[in-house]
């Protein structure tokens, strides 16, 4: 099989129909199922042409622009591996991710930072003129072989290179009725860039994979447009994290006729949030839990919503189970969040590291880290993270990653960081030192080093930092201590 294949497969039948409406106030970018197909095929083409094999590895340092699903889709329809990472990141972020993957080629838009790396660039004018070339044709293999290279932070603290079978496609189908109801005439705006998991997934492959639209916000485009770009366009679902909808439901705007539901990921769904958009909107919001190693595999969905508070019920197809010591526990009993090793989403391991993907099974299941409780209808509750992982606006974040720059600065003292509550469902990341150094210098090197994203939107000095009987930094006292409602 090839992914590529699949998820093109239903628009090649409709190849007059719009796959991709790329929107904005001013303008909307169309692109019919047969131009997206040409483009990613004659991508695959040129790939080839400019001396790539299958297996090789390409980073793609793209914007929120149609240029990078064609890249994505176009590497692995010629079996190239692709490594899709966030614009946002730095020259220095982007550089550790080069020296770990070791890309064959990286292809770039302008003004994105570029890592300080050997390999060859290729510009994203030189990408769109392959859409010329002959088609070529998709790569077949075991389904099990390597397709693509997501990053994440783990509890190590360290971006890990999560790596993903062809396979992986296939497990997405789960989603359409456990999550969804995704169907061929729906169109679907999600709220993300192209370059996060969630919008790949979610927001692109899954509705051409069934043969129906997908609509983009162009960059720039304010959170508190979309209502209106989604009625103008008759969007009949809304993606977005959380957050996306809490800033919507600020804005003015009347309800959309067209809009079945709206869709979540990312971060916990506040039960209020959701509730206040069901007022506003008379449509119900559904959330999906997932993660850069396995599709996502808990959900609500219209024909079976999830209790409010719940992250929902595991999709039929999945194996989920909380585990205790000695294996599954009962309803009403917390204990570690885990999924079934077979699973056809699960990734096929870190990129050079056997010994830390090791560690997350234990036996037949893979450990998500997140602690839960299941009721007796199968509804899961998630009781918080196993590590101190944080969550920025639907990105996951490890703390050292943050404290390790910050600590460089002169007079900085210990440093950590936490994510803090601001707010009902609301929360940030925030920087603590007992240094000398002044909040805007620390600010200052975030800046500068870290995507943006990651950095603190508050910085709180302090004496001493709590640690534990161990003397590890008790980020959970830092986290009870500051967090506060600001708003």
């Amino acid at each position: 099989m090839n992914l590529a294949e699949h998820v093109l497969r239903a628009g090649a039948k409709t190849p007059d129909k719009t796959a991709l409406a790329v929107i904005g106030p001013a303008r909307a970018e169309r692109w019919s199922y047969g131009r997206l197909q040409a483009a990613i095929l004659g991508a695959a083409t040129g790939l080839t042409r400019a001396g790539l094999q299958p297996g090789d590895r390409i980073l793609l340092r793209l914007g929120n622009r149609p240029s990078f699903p064609i890249a994505y889709l176009g590497a692995i329809a010629a079996g190239i591996v692709p490594v899709p990472t966030s614009a946002m990141l730095t020259e220095r972020e982007t550089t550790k991710i080069a020296a770990e993957i070791q890309p064959a080629m990286i292809v770039a838009g302008p003004g994105i930072p570029l890592p300080d790396d050997p390999a060859p660039v290729l510009d994203e004018a030189a990408l769109a003129g392959f859409a010329d070339l002959p088609p070529a044709e998709y790569d077949q293999g075991d389904p099990e072989r390597l397709a693509y290279i997501v990053y994440t932070s783990g509890s190590s603290g360290q971006p890990r290179a999560v790596m993903h079978a062809h396979r992986a496609i296939r497990a997405r189908r789960l989603m359409f009725d456990g999550w969804y109801d995704l169907r061929p005439d729906d169109r679907l705006l999600h709220a993300g860039a192209f370059n996060w998991t969630f919008t790949l997934g979610t927001g692109l492959m899954d509705p051409w994979t069934i043969g129906a639209t997908a609509l983009i916000p162009e960059e720039g485009t304010a959170i508190e447009q979309i209502p209106l770009l989604a009625a103008r366009h008759g969007a009949t679902m809304l993606a977005g994290a959380p957050g996306v909808f809490r800033r919507m439901l600020r804005a003015g705007w009347s309800p959309i006729k067209t809009l079945r539901h709206g869709l979540t990921a990312g971060e916990r769904l506040d039960p209020g949030l959701r509730q206040a958009w069901r007022e506003r909107t008379g449509t119900d919001l559904h959330e999906a839990m997932g993660m850069s190693e396995c599709s996502t595999f808990l959900s609500g969905s219209p024909a079976h919503p999830a209790p409010d508070g719940s992250a929902g019920f595991a999709q039929t197809g999945r194996h989920v189970a909380v585990l205790g010591d000695d294996g599954p526990l009962p309803a009403g009993q917390t204990g570690a969040l885990a999924i079934r090793r077979d699973d056809p989403g699960l990734f096929l391991g870190y990129l050079g590291q056997p010994d830390e993907t090791a560690a997350r099974f234990r036996g037949d299941w893979f450990l998500t880290g997140d602690q839960a409780v299941a009721d007796g209808d199968g509804a899961v509750t998630l009781l918080g993270r196993a590590d101190d992982i944080m969550n920025a606006g639907g990105f996951r974040v490890a703390p050292p990653e943050i404290e390790e720059l910050l600590a460089t600065a002169p007079d900085a003292g210990d440093v950590a960081v936490a994510e803090i509550a601001v707010g009902p469902g609301s929360s940030i990341i925030a920087a603590f030192w007992t240094g000398s150094a002044e909040a805007g210098s620390l600010r200052a090197l975030a800046e500068r080093g870290l995507a943006r994203y990651k950095q603190p939107r508050d910085y709180i000095r302090v004496d001493s930092l709590p640690r534990t009987p161990t003397g590890k930094i008790n980020r959970r006292a830092l986290r009870e201590a500051h967090s506060k409602d600001r708003i």
